[in-house]
């Protein structure tokens, strides 16, 4: 296990400072804009430029790579992000804004896909679980600890911002000097919408509502930490206390869809969404403890249920469809990511900061009720056909590369469980 990690410890290097880089411009931008006095609606609309450019650099960026290469794209990408950051520093206003938070959103996909398929070159099948959960807990730690560096400065100066594009340049020196060989060209994105929605209802539906939640929670978390008069600290505190709750409990709600009607899980799942932004609305801030109990209690259910949507997917694929699945809902999960900020900063505006947990609590109830009436619609499928539930990382962005990185894209992948179960039956020898 360490010579695995060894051998792809320049990749994870750079993967720490490129999320790193992130977690500390989502968290500061959010509360340099509302310092700047700008309404929620026109703060939404710098997360929906991320989101779209996000969206967009899954599908451009292979094709930039087909033509120059891993490492002179990774270069460009990193360096267009620093810009980004040093732009939102330079130039304080919203329209401004809006473009360069969409550079930094096309630059972050397509350096997550250069490293996620060099990776992806350095696995084997054999230590591919294992170094797919390091580098979620990198991923996650990264984003946590960028959020951290926000209290230690001034949103309303430019130092954050130099740091931040200070820390973006440094993920691409570990790439740009190693040896290694550059991996062969990104998989070209394959998905199948309608078609995903006819085999998989719950799941295409579910990712949606899930794309709605979490880019709700992201884009619009720090302005409802700073409108309610959390300190940087505490806001910090708030979006990573979430995340923790999502990486404990993805594993005991996985484990849970593999021995039941996974559908029954997302039911579940909705109901403790509901109940914990019912908490935070009830109490507020006032209480930190409790305010930051509800956060830990949305947590568990916030991020997890993507893994849900897509394991239910694919227990309705055939196991070498894996990829072209996961690929399909990461998209459909980008389009909803488009469309959450819109609709949530709207509503801060009309209702208040409290409207976050509003929309959020409505997504969850539409999560629980499609689940619940899609069980009235098809039987759960035959044991053979479910696949097992494994843990993504507690944070939004994914890109189609991380479904290559995944343990179950493995052709293989849960034989040799197989073979086993098949020498325990009576009569087999």
């Amino acid at each position: 296990m360490i010579q695995s990690v060894r051998s792809v410890a320049s990749l994870l290097i750079s993967t720490f400072f490129l999320l790193t880089a992130m977690g500390l411009s989502g968290y500061l931008i959010p509360v340099r804009a509302v310092a700047e006095g700008w309404s929620t609606f026109t703060i939404s609309l710098i997360a929906t430029g991320y989101a779209i450019a996000f969206t967009a650099s899954c599908v451009i960026t292979p094709r930039m790579v087909l033509r120059v290469g891993h490492v002179r794209v990774f270069g460009a990408l990193t360096t267009i992000m620093a810009m980004s950051f040093l732009l939102h520093s330079l130039i304080v206003h919203p329209v401004i804004w809006v473009l360069t938070r969409a550079l930094a959103g096309f630059s972050i996909a397509g350096g997550y896909m250069i490293i996620e398929s060099w990776l992806n070159e350095k696995v084997s099948n054999e230590n591919r679980g294992a170094l797919f959960s390091v580098y979620m807990v990198v991923s996650m730690s990264a984003v946590m600890v960028g959020q951290y560096i926000v209290p230690f400065g001034d949103p309303l100066g430019p130092t954050l911002f130099m740091i931040c594009a200070l820390i973006c340049s440094l993920a691409v020196m570990p790439t740009a000097l190693s040896s290694a060989q550059s991996p062969q060209p990104l998989t070209q994105v394959k998905f199948d919408v309608p078609g995903l929605y006819r085999r998989s209802p719950a799941a295409v539906v579910g990712t949606l509502l899930a794309g709605l939640i979490a880019s709700a929670w992201g884009g619009l978390g720090p302005v409802y930490a700073t409108k309610l008069g959390l300190s940087t600290a505490e806001g910090a505190t708030m979006l990573a206390i979430a995340m923790v709750g999502g990486a404990i409990f993805q594993y005991p709600l996985g484990r849970a869809s593999d021995r039941m009607d996974r559908r029954k899980v997302m039911i579940f799942a909705g109901f403790i969404g509901i109940i914990a932004c019912s908490i935070t609305v009830t109490f507020g801030v006032d209480n930190r403890f409790i305010f930051f109990a509800g956060m830990l209690f949305l947590g568990t259910v916030l991020f997890p249920i993507y893994s849900l949507n897509v394991a239910h997917a694919n227990d309705h694929a055939e196991p070498d469809e894996f990829v072209e699945v996961s690929s399909g809902l990461m998209i459909t999960y980008g389009v909803a990511t488009m469309v959450g900020p819109l609709v949530t900063g709207a509503a801060m505006d009309w209702f208040g900061p409290h409207a976050l947990f509003a929309v959020i609590a409505i997504c969850f109830a539409a999560y629980s009720g499609h689940a619940a009436w899609r069980i009235s619609r098809r039987e759960q499928p035959s044991e053979d056909m479910r696949s097992d539930f494994l843990p993504m990382a507690a944070m939004p962005d994914q890109t189609p590369q991380s479904a290559e990185l995944d343990p179950r894209s493995d052709p293989g992948y849960g034989d040799e469980a197989e073979e086993e179960t098949g020498n325990e039956t009576p009569g087999t020898g």
